[in-house]
């Protein structure tokens, strides 16, 4: 049996200081580097848009941040500019052990259409290829860490549990935005798709 560590977003951006911050979220990266020690293979995501992305506000005349629209493929929440391709804040945190990683998957890179999920864009139906990795290498037990728990996460747990791989979120490793209760609603959605919370 292998199992892997998939560490979600943990990035400039995401941390304080960042575009969008999540609260204390670089308070796990020395903890999620502890970790990589007990993991058979260690995969990073990493948000990836390019300048004008279609979940930015900024692309939406007289859009918010954190308003809800509809795009083609449902609801989609409109974040600040974040994570931008080349940028500094796309970047890893300067902590996080980058060498410990067997492979980097790259999502949101689609102008057109979000990807909070390691697994699928949010159609849910394109790939970004980590499944066909995951199963060609032989990997069976995921365990998620990472930023932000009640989205990347959230979607990603949930995606790994529908193809049928046993997982785990540690909690403990996760920070979250909590926006208007999504961290309640993430995680009654991850129990109720048979992931395992811990910590």
């Amino acid at each position: 049996m292998t199992n892997a560590l998939i560490v979600i977003d943990v990035q400039n951006d995401f941390c304080p200081g960042g575009a969008l911050a999540v609260p204390q979220g670089d308070a796990i990266v020395s903890g999620i580097n502890e970790r990589m020690a007990d993991f058979d293979t260690v995969i990073l995501t990493q948000d990836w848009h390019p300048s004008g992305h279609s979940s930015f506000a900024t692309s939406h005349k007289d859009k918010a941040p954190y308003e809800l629209v509809t795009m083609p493929y449902g609801p989609q929440v409109l974040w600040p500019d974040h994570c931008v391709q080349g940028g500094t804040g796309a970047e890893f945190h300067e902590v996080l052990d980058t060498a410990r990683a067997d492979m980097i998957i790259r999502k949101g890179f689609n102008p057109a259409i979000d990807s909070y999920s390691a697994f699928f864009e949010n159609d849910q139906t394109t790939p970004t290829g980590l499944e066909g990795y995951l199963r060609t290498r032989g990997i069976t037990d995921l365990t998620l860490v990472g930023l932000a728990t009640d989205f990347c996460v959230n979607f990603s747990a949930q995606d790994a549990a529908k193809l049928g791989f046993p997982i785990t979120v540690d909690l403990g490793l996760c920070r979250a935005i909590d926006l208007d209760g999504s961290l309640e609603a993430a995680l009654d959605g991850m129990k109720n798709a048979g992931v395992v919370l811990k910590g």
